[in-house]
């Protein structure tokens, strides 16, 4: 008989996506028409992320925060009654998603309540590096531990989908990956079915990412695009279906290679192919949002070119997030002060080799 911990510590990284942004949801509409082609990402989880203990709590879900200025918030009190737990998260709001995932476990499993002390938070809220999917992992992680759900990544990925979908936020499935954590990993999405892959990188792959301190409105990206499938929109339509179908599967099996082949150089130039691509068939499906004067006022700045292989904008895209593969790990410091001095909120990421094992090693 397993003995349950009296309580967890638990980190949660954010997921940055290096290519196929949308393609998650769109490889979705293959549920209502089998000719949509099948989405393809190839996503990292970030060196930042959200750090909490949690423990078992009788009858309600309470969270406290620390959000990344090292303001606080809460603790803030949810009954465990599903009526309850599902108004908030269909509210939306800071704490849909956590009432979200836990409605959905409370509806599924043997649960009681949690009570989550985020003590500790060093992602950028609302940049496209999917802070309320780490949020949602966390807490489907902590009922899973908490209460011995036996639950797989995948099942914890799926637990906290299923929370995020019941808030106003219609995202798709590759956010939750950050439940990997610094694994690679390549996942095709084929109707309501996803497949995940973690790759092995035979070396380290250095990056920055920077927070642009701009602003991106994710919502209306998202329902622009969507208002393209399965089949309208005109040209428009045609385009956004035509990068998201056919010139992502293309991108995306170029990309997985050289990411399993540690090509720092292949990969640079795969994301400064896959952004001019986006800026000529998705952008002008949302204007307003995609034309994202100040990501490409970054990616085509003279002083950071000697450091970089390539960059493009990040989940969504818009004037959120923005990443560069560097060429070691000298330039990804230099890159750093650059953005620095031009205003930018910059953060390493290393891309770990896949280490082998040592023959007559155990484990």
């Amino acid at each position: 008989m397993n003995v349950r911990p009296d309580s967890v510590d638990l980190f949660v990284p954010g997921r940055l996506c290096l290519f196929g942004e949308h393609s998650d949801w769109a490889g979705g509409y293959r549920r209502i028409d089998s000719t949509i082609t099948k989405g393809y990402c190839l996503l990292v989880g970030t060196n930042q992320g959200i750090y909490t203990t949690a423990k078992r709590h009788p009858n309600k879900l309470i969270i406290s925060t620390t959000l990344p200025d090292g303001s606080k918030l809460g603790p803030h009190e949810i009954e465990m009654k599903p009526k309850k737990l599902l108004e908030v998260a269909e509210q939306g709001g800071f704490y849909s998603y956590s009432a979200g995932v836990a409605y959905y476990a409370q509806c599924h499993y043997d649960i009681q309540g949690l009570e989550i002390d985020g003590y500790k938070m060093d992602l950028p809220i609302r940049k496209g590096l999917s802070s309320s999917a780490a949020n949602n992992v966390l807490v489907a992680r902590a009922f899973n531990q908490l209460y011995d759900l036996k639950l797989t990544k995948r099942g914890e990925m799926e637990l906290a989908y299923q929370g995020e979908i019941l808030t106003p936020s219609r995202c798709g499935r590759m956010d939750q990956a950050c439940a990997y954590g610094n694994t690679p990993v390549f996942l095709t999405f084929d109707g309501e079915r996803m497949d995940v892959e973690e790759l092995n990188p035979k070396q380290d792959i250095y990056m920055v990412i920077a927070d642009l301190k701009a602003g991106k409105n994710t919502q209306k990206i998202l329902a622009d695009l969507n208002a393209c499938y399965p089949k309208s929109g005109g040209k428009v339509g045609d385009d956004v279906r035509y990068y998201l179908g056919p010139v992502n599967k293309d991108i995306l099996s170029r990309a997985r290679e050289a990411v399993n082949d540690a090509d720092a150089k292949r990969i640079g130039a795969l994301m400064t192919e896959s952004q001019r691509f986006f800026d000529h068939f998705i952008a002008p499906a949302c204007p307003t949002e995609l034309l994202s004067p100040k990501l490409h006022f970054v990616l085509s700045s003279p002083e950071i070119q000697p450091y970089i292989y390539g960059g493009k904008g990040v989940g969504s895209q818009g004037d959120g997030c923005v990443q560069f593969i560097v060429k070691n790990p000298e330039d990804q410091q230099l890159l750093i002060s650059k953005l620095k001095e031009i205003g930018m909120d910059p953060y390493p990421l290393v891309i770990f080799a896949k280490k082998a094992a040592v023959p007559g090693k155990s484990k």
